[in-house]
């Protein structure tokens, strides 16, 4: 009896223990995020600025930007820029994204972001052609956003791609949305209707309008980051809430568990004492 009132006890003290690892998680987890959903507002008012620049120096007339590399034609080629979890314990973050796109894989080309997606998408089969891991922190965005937009050009340099889109999470309703946009080129419809005047520049037009072009896609692809980094920390706060549920229902039934065994426990010594006593009672 002593032996299994020990592994009982030590049964809950582990469940204590993942608890708080559990609890930490979701912690960190929540001021991820937080801190996510609070930048994706500078970006947005960042990526607007800059897309009413563009508006107004294109004009009224909104000629076709010219295109933002000079290497060889394009043969058509879509790439899909995806953004997958960089860690586990996120739930089926990851397998929401690729199952969004399943259909286009065979024909498209993968940028893929995230270690865990990766992995997810290496056991499927999936063979990017380029992949980088997520920041693990927000300052780290702008950076990533670099690291991206510089293989997008190599592509596109190369001739390999018309057409690239991007594929990422949002967190809505309390679960991740899957939302995918064109990255370029760049739609004009998304553009806002250019001021009454146009602006005095220095530059020539054209060369204006690749350089604000170029700010813009690294604009538009923080922001993509951000809300994949944001979704992502979501949804590991809730496979982690799910967890922590778990874990207090296994430790409500090892609690009963023990109060069982240590009355079981007291019973049977106050059997063990009573017939002592009558055996020593009946030994007189």
């Amino acid at each position: 009896m002593t032996e299994r009132l020990a592994d009982v006890s030590a049964r809950i003290d582990s469940i204590r223990q993942l608890g708080a690892v559990v609890n930490a998680m979701k912690g960190i987890a929540a001021a991820r995020a937080n801190t996510a959903r609070d930048e994706i507002e500078a970006v947005n008012s960042y990526a607007a600025t800059i897309a009413a620049a563009i508006s107004d120096a294109l004009g009224p007339a909104r000629p076709t930007p010219p295109a933002e590399t000079s290497g060889g034609q394009a043969d058509g080629g879509i790439g899909l820029l995806v953004f997958c979890a960089e860690q586990g314990f996120a739930g089926a973050f990851s397998e929401r994204v690729l199952d969004s796109v399943k259909d286009d894989l065979s024909t498209a080309s993968l940028f893929l972001i995230g270690t865990r997606g990766l992995s997810i998408a290496a056991a499927r089969g999936l063979h990017p052609v380029w992949s980088a891991p997520m920041s693990s922190h927000t300052p780290g965005i702008p950076k990533l956003a670099d690291t991206i937009t510089k293989a997008i050009y190599r592509a596109l340099g190369e001739g390999h791609l018309e057409r690239i889109d991007m594929i990422h999470a949002v967190w809505a309703s309390g679960q991740p949305q899957v939302v995918r946009q064109a990255l370029l080129p760049v739609d004009l419809s998304d553009l806002p209707p250019p001021g009454a005047t146009r602006p005095m520049t220095q530059l020539p037009t054209d060369t204006l309008i690749n350089n604000l072009s170029g700010d813009y896609l690294h604009a538009l692809v923080s922001k993509a980051a951000l809300h994949a980094f944001a979704a992502e920390n979501e949804a590991r706060m809730e496979a982690m809430s799910g967890a922590a549920n778990q874990i207090t229902r296994e430790l409500g039934h090892f609690e009963a568990t023990l109060r069982r065994v240590r009355q079981e426990a007291i019973t049977a010594e106050i059997i063990e004492l009573g017939t002592g006593a009558a055996s020593a009672t009946d030994s007189r």
